[in-house]
């Protein structure tokens, strides 16, 4: 198992160069990039009159044809932005300067917050560790045993109920049932029982610990409710289903045949074979949860998380934001898929990675 592990972190390199290459390679043609959204700031606060025009007009039609929207502008302070951003350089060598900083895990400053990108992701990381750990960790230990549960008494009324309200809960969108939520429980058209907004209340500095600890818990049920629903029917169904699977094969008729209870068949033998295509499923979960899954509800309760934080440097191209969000994603992502893998070999001792290609 060691030489595995060490072949996967050897190839976690291969793999980070890549997402990043290619992200990289991709910005390179995206229209609007932080010059031009400098550029577009300048065009829409001032009038034509008030432009800055220092330059000769032909040194402004150069710039105009590298930036849309920069004829009339001083062509110095053009060049002291592409400085400043450091397009000054060539690609490759900007390339290889962020990779060499990423891996010292120097993540630079944002371009239009005036702060280090590592301090912006930890001001918004507790937003988005509260919810998207909660959520994993509500999310399977209900939807485990309701899956078995389901796969034990298939085709039964239990079985066929809830099956129809999880369906229903699939179908419907987070931020569709976020509304509703609110509208039901937040202060809208009927009660008034939870939150609006935030994850803590504006006097939680002067609670007790138990209060904090109430008013933590109390501002986190809605949005853990929207986030959640469709992962609920999502991981109910795969479980059933990965138990219904194993249900049906011979080794199981062959150990009811012996005379085990059914209890000691369910989680004595069916239990550890079933949960690995549940395990298998994990780091896509996990990420979904924690860097992607609560931009919508991020923005409905009004929540400053990491989603909302990536969507607006996204639409704003501070790259060094989003590069960063990306990096960190990524090998979080292989360092997850490597534990699921770790973590079926201990469920299945059988299961033996060395002995075939990683």
């Amino acid at each position: 198992m060691g030489a595995y592990i060490l072949k996967r972190l050897l190839l976690m390199i291969p793999t980070l160069v890549g997402v990043m290459l290619m992200t990289f390679v991709i910005v390179q043609f995206v229209p609007g990039g932080p010059i031009e959204q400098i550029i577009s700031d300048i065009e829409n606060g001032a009038n034509a009159g008030d432009r800055l025009n220092s330059g000769s007009d032909t040194q402004n039609e150069d710039q105009g044809g590298k930036y849309r929207g920069a004829q009339g502008l001083d062509p110095d302070m053009i060049k002291k932005l592409e400085k400043q951003f450091g397009f000054d350089k060539p690609a490759p060598e900007r390339f290889l300067t962020m990779l060499w900083n990423y891996l010292r895990f120097d993540f630079g400053q944002s371009y239009f917050n005036d702060r280090s990108v590592v301090s912006l992701i930890l001001e918004k990381m507790p937003v988005s560790a509260s919810l998207g750990l909660w959520l994993m960790l509500i999310t399977y230990s209900v939807s485990i045993p309701l899956g078995i549960r389901k796969a034990v008494k298939d085709g039964s009324a239990f079985d066929i109920w809830t099956s129809g309200v999880i369906t229903v809960g699939y179908a419907i969108p987070n931020f569709i049932f976020a509304i509703l939520l609110i509208v039901l429980f937040a202060g809208g058209s009927f009660w008034n029982w939870f939150p609006l907004r935030g994850l803590t209340s504006d006097d939680f500095a002067t609670m007790s610990a138990w209060g904090k600890l109430k008013d933590y818990i109390w501002h986190l049920v809605l949005p853990l409710l929207s986030i959640g629903v469709s992962g609920f029917a999502t991981m109910t169904l795969l479980t059933k289903n990965s138990f219904m699977d194993e249900i049906r094969k011979q080794y199981v008729v062959t150990a009811r045949a012996k005379g085990l209870n059914e209890r000691g068949v369910l989680y004595g033998h069916v239990f550890r074979n079933a949960m690995l295509l549940v395990i298998s499923g994990f780091p896509g979960a996990f990420l979904a949860a924690f860097f992607t899954g609560s931009l919508l509800i991020e923005q409905v309760f009004s929540l400053d998380g990491l989603g909302l934080l990536t969507y607006k440097s996204v639409i704003r191209r501070d790259y060094p934001v989003v590069f960063a969000n990306l990096y960190i994603m990524t090998l979080l992502g292989l360092f997850v898929s490597l534990l699921s893998d770790l973590i079926a070999t201990w469920i299945d001792p059988r299961i033996d990675f060395e002995s075939r290609e990683v």
